[in-house]
């Protein structure tokens, strides 16, 4: 069985030297998850529609050349979705997305994997891919039967200039929430979709209403995990940025990795916190380079190392 992580892969356009042409790079949260999960040496099947254009080929020589397998992937005559990114002094990003008619977001049941054949180890789901319809409802029927096997971790990775209207995303975001065991949430992402909550006071209401664990991003300032007893939290790694494109998705992958390793009931205390310190420092690593460039298993353990 195989860890399972559907999402989109996309084109990221980043910002040219000096204002220079714009570079494309493979992004995508969920794309960026499978690569991080492949690095790290787990078994990863990645979900989504590809395009046969040069984007397209891109993306899948990419996938593949980091081992993740693109089995359940459908291959498409529709165009790659763009995703345009700017980065501000501090190295955080923005985006802006062209999507409307591409094969990134062309989910539907005729193509989608049977989870009852294959039962997957984990699903991991998120960012544009449960919000854009009609995809995203086909996506959630789907999932609902894949959790008759297997976790999901679900990351809402939110994107306003996607979808502005907030109460549309919340709605979207905790009907995802209502039948995942572990949510990845930024603090950001919280204070847009809850301005006037606290992310823990969030983080523990969806704990009352099932989710097992909420794991939520700090940037910088670190990490902090919510789950039904304690609230555990550590502080971020110090790197220089270049930029923090694909840092979430490292912790999320360190999250699914745990999750794995040690089964959800078992993710608390010291245990947690060790796993909370990895993500950290995977995200730091990440940083430090241009583009969604996550660790892999031998960097992340020699980094780890070096800090004990």
């Amino acid at each position: 069985m195989s860890i399972w992580v559907c999402g989109e892969v996309l084109i990221d356009l980043l910002p040219g030297k000096n204002g220079g042409e714009r570079i494309p790079v493979v992004g995508g949260g969920p794309a960026n998850t499978a690569k991080a999960l492949a690095r790290l040496g787990h078994d990863v099947e990645f979900i989504d529609g590809i395009s046969n254009d040069n984007y397209g080929k891109s993306a899948r020589q990419e996938l593949l050349r980091d081992g993740v397998k693109l089995t359940h992937a459908l291959a498409s005559d529709k165009p790659t979705a763009l995703a345009i990114v700017s980065v501000d002094d501090h190295g955080s990003a923005s985006y802006e997305f062209k999507i409307e008619g591409t094969a990134t977001f062309d989910f539907d049941p005729s193509w989608l994997p049977d989870p009852y054949r294959f039962k997957p180890t984990l699903l991991h789901i998120g960012t544009l891919a449960t919000v854009i319809e009609p995809g995203s409802l086909f996506l959630y029927g789907w999932a609902r039967n894949v959790a008759e096997f297997a976790p999901i971790v679900f990351d809402p990775n939110v994107r306003p200039a996607v979808l502005p209207d907030r109460d549309r995303y919340v709605a979207a975001v905790e009907k995802w929430v209502a039948i995942s065991t572990v949510v990845k949430v930024s603090d950001d992402d919280l204070a847009w979709l809850y301005p006037c909550h606290e992310a823990i006071a969030v983080a523990k209401r969806w704990i009352e209403e099932g989710v097992a664990i909420v794991v939520i991003t700090r940037g910088a300032a670190g990490l902090a995990a919510v789950n039904h007893n304690e609230i555990i939290e550590v502080g971020g790694v110090k790197v220089d940025v270049i930029d923090t494109v694909g840092a979430g998705d490292s912790i999320g992958a360190v999250i699914v990795e745990a999750m794995v390793e040690y089964g959800v009931l078992n993710l608390h205390g010291q245990t947690l916190k060790t796993v909370l310190d990895c993500a950290a420092l995977a995200a730091a690593i990440t940083c430090s380079r241009a583009g969604a460039q996550p660790p892999a298993k031998s960097e992340l353990r020699a980094a780890l190392e070096k800090r004990a």
